[in-house]
């Protein structure tokens, strides 16, 4: 009797551990898991999903967004709809963008400007309200105010003057020039004007397709043989471009520059300084392409006995281009050169 009360506990106990486990595994479907959590916990966990369900797929919103500039974070609550542009160098890089009104500071008359030029057509048509706030250089504050910008974008330096009064119309960011290297790397402008904008992919897109257009005319332009010369020519002065300015020209398309000092930096250049240099081949960049009522000094030189010693005068390799494009400091100016140059030499 001992002996049978012993076996049947001890089957009792085993009977007990089995029903256990097997009911733990119904539990937690089969699987070895951790406790399942409070009630609570899991109706939190429950909104936490479908909140995240409800923006699968969707774009983070792109405003407010925070810019870091030279006058400090400035906070852009909402997409700008307005824009105005008050250095006199930005206005081509901020056309590039999706806006429906700009204003822009001019570093010329609006007569002698190049909005009306055949390269800027394409985007200043897409605009639906063009203000002009600024020319030669300087910024009409009245015209800016009535424009009613809801943002304005400033240079550290052309602009620091009018700094403060720009922050009292609107919202303003002010780009440091030296950082961003405006005045020989628009790439790098063009992008923070992306950054600035929203529309990054639209800084991209056009950047890529320039870079591949200097690739393209650099395999083209390949077999050209000597030195070639860029010189601005104004009413009473020409200079010479140096290379380290026309990098896109230069080192882009694989051009040589003529020899001497000045090359580098560039200088103003005479007569007899071009005779000098004597490139074979010379880019006449003519400030008056636009507008033939006002004189080039070249047209005097050309007169001369000199003039017609020049290797690129006697090998007809003299090209006249719109200087204010081509040895601009903007995005829409400098494709037009690389075309320009391409159609030239190729």
């Amino acid at each position: 009797m001992k002996k049978h009360s012993f076996v049947t506990l001890i089957s009792a106990i085993c009977l007990v551990i089995l029903l256990s486990a097997c009911g733990n595994n119904v539990g937690n479907g089969g699987t070895n898991t951790q406790p399942s959590a409070s009630p609570e916990a899991s109706a939190a966990a429950e909104q936490n999903g479908a909140a995240n369900n409800g923006q699968q797929g969707e774009a983070a919103p792109k405003f407010p967004r925070t810019i870091k500039a030279a006058n400090g974070d400035i906070t852009i609550a909402e997409q700008p709809k307005k824009v105005a542009v008050v250095h006199w160098g930005y206005g081509d890089s901020l056309l590039l963008f999706n806006l429906e009104s700009v204003g822009i500071a001019l570093p010329f008359t609006e007569a002698q400007s190049v909005l009306h030029s055949e390269s800027y057509k394409p985007y200043v048509d897409k605009v639906k309200e063009l203000e002009i706030v600024g020319e030669n250089t300087t910024v009409h504050m009245e015209g800016l105010l009535a424009y009613g910008p809801d943002l304005i974008i400033a240079g550290s330096s052309v602009n620091g003057e009018i700094a403060e009064q720009l922050e009292k119309i609107a919202t303003t960011v002010v780009i440091d020039e030296a950082v961003t290297d405006v005045w020989s790397n628009w790439q790098a402008l063009v992008t923070e004007f992306g950054h600035i904008l929203g529309q990054e992919e639209v800084a991209e897109k056009y950047i890529a397709d320039y870079n591949a257009k200097v690739q393209e005319a650099k395999e083209k332009l390949a077999d050209v043989k000597g030195s070639v010369a860029f010189l601005q020519v104004r009413d009473n002065a020409v200079w010479l471009q140096g290379a380290n300015y026309l990098k896109p020209y230069y080192e882009g398309m694989g051009l040589q520059a003529p020899e001497g000092d000045a090359q580098g930096e560039g200088a103003e250049l005479s007569l007899e300084g071009l005779v000098a240099l004597n490139p074979d081949h010379l880019f006449l960049g003519y400030f008056n392409y636009e507008d033939k009522s006002l004189s080039a000094l070249t047209d005097e030189w050309e007169k001369s006995e000199v003039w017609s010693q020049l290797k690129a005068v006697q090998n007809k390799q003299v090209y006249a281009i719109n200087g204010q494009l081509a040895l601009g400091y903007g995005p829409i100016g400098n494709i037009y050169g690389v075309n320009a140059v391409l159609e030239a030499l190729e």
